[in-house]
């Protein structure tokens, strides 16, 4: 079968469209004939390399994926031939304490599928039946393939960790990236008064039409001053950051007293200053997030098939324009998701 793959880390130019064996599959795994899948930041990270990451080589990256089930493992119950299912790339272990409590991202041994183990950007992969959702029939593929991801973290950072309440505002950065877009329209949804920034008019009305009520151009204004002055000083209650080292401070310095600041990721670094003074003098808090349980992901995805939330698509590539994918992704081009399907699918 035909895959993409990177036999090292480094620029797009490690990426091929390859041929590699075809996925054994196991008792416990279920065969999809996979028909789109969606790119993340997380892919560029794996691909340029974590630190710490030990991937074995050559790789199949990709965490968002949606096909139909065309094999089954003897053990599998939960899915037969011919269902419709998506990926839902989070791996637990289901037996530690922070399983049996029900945190799952919490997980002792949580890896994520694309990132720590081989992924779905391929024509056919092999993935365990507990990873898999079931997607109605009328949603479209291009849908199905580029939700999951990036719908739970964001359910998960506002509703669950930053218990996000009716009425509250919220500053989301980079609204329009994956994680931003699901966040405008999980905040909005939630009756919060939404606050967005982005690089470029066309950005802007993207984030307005995704449900924001207040926007910035932060390369034309610093978004700190602009929330201050936008709420008489305040601040927001809940700042989504999953930018990092160059928005930190600017985020500690937009929250309320008592604010929120969620966190699920740092795409333009780990390691950023921080303003401690400003924390425990205006008693604030700080929450890291990651991917989502099984039942929040049921939950907002039940929101994403029934239309309330849609995904913004950008562009849908063939996968052996991976390296273009990337390069959008990179490049911050464009508002939304980059879709990639095997070559055979568009043939």
């Amino acid at each position: 079968m035909q895959a993409v793959t990177f036999t090292g880390h480094g620029d797009t130019d490690v990426i091929e469209y390859a041929e590699v064996p075809d996925p054994d599959v196991g008792p416990e795994d279920v065969l999809i004939d996979v028909k789109a899948g969606a790119l993340n930041h997380l892919d560029v990270w794996t691909r340029r390399g974590l630190p710490g990451l030990d991937l074995e080589l050559p790789h199949v990256p990709g965490s968002d994926a949606a096909g139909v089930v065309v094999d089954t493992g003897e053990a599998v119950t939960r899915f037969e031939e011919g269902d419709r299912v998506a990926l839902s790339a989070g791996v637990s272990c289901g037996e530690c304490e922070f399983c049996r409590r029900g945190e799952y991202p919490l997980c002792v041994s949580y890896h994520v599928i694309g990132e720590h183990v081989p992924g779905v950007h391929a024509e056919y992969a092999a993935v365990p039946q507990d990873n898999l959702i079931p997607v109605p029939e009328g949603v479209d593929w291009v849908t199905a393939g580029s939700t999951t991801l990036v719908f739970q973290t964001a359910w998960r950072m506002l509703i669950d960790r930053a218990d996000l309440s009716a009425g509250e505002s919220v500053l989301v950065l980079g609204a329009s990236g994956g994680v931003g877009h699901a966040a405008l329209q999980i905040a909005a949804h939630a009756g919060a008064e939404v606050y967005a920034t982005g690089s470029s008019e066309e950005k802007l009305r993207y984030a307005e039409a995704h449900g924001a009520d207040h926007v910035v151009d932060y390369e034309e204004e610093n978004f700190a001053d602009w929330v201050r002055t936008e709420t008489g000083k305040r601040g927001v209650d809940v700042v989504v950051d999953y930018i990092g080292a160059g928005t930190w401070r600017d985020s500690i310095r937009s929250l309320a007293k008592g604010g929120r600041l969620v966190t699920c990721g740092g795409t333009a670094g780990p390691n950023p200053e921080t303003d401690i003074p400003r924390i425990f003098w205006n008693q604030l808090t700080i929450l890291g997030s990651t991917m989502a349980t099984p039942g929040q992901v049921d939950d907002v995805m039940e929101l994403v098939w029934d239309g309330t939330f849609e995904p913004a698509v950008r562009e849908v590539l063939p996968m052996s324009e991976t390296d273009r994918a990337h390069a959008l992704l990179e490049g911050r081009e464009g508002f939304g998701k980059v879709v990639v399907r095997p070559d055979s699918e568009l043939e």
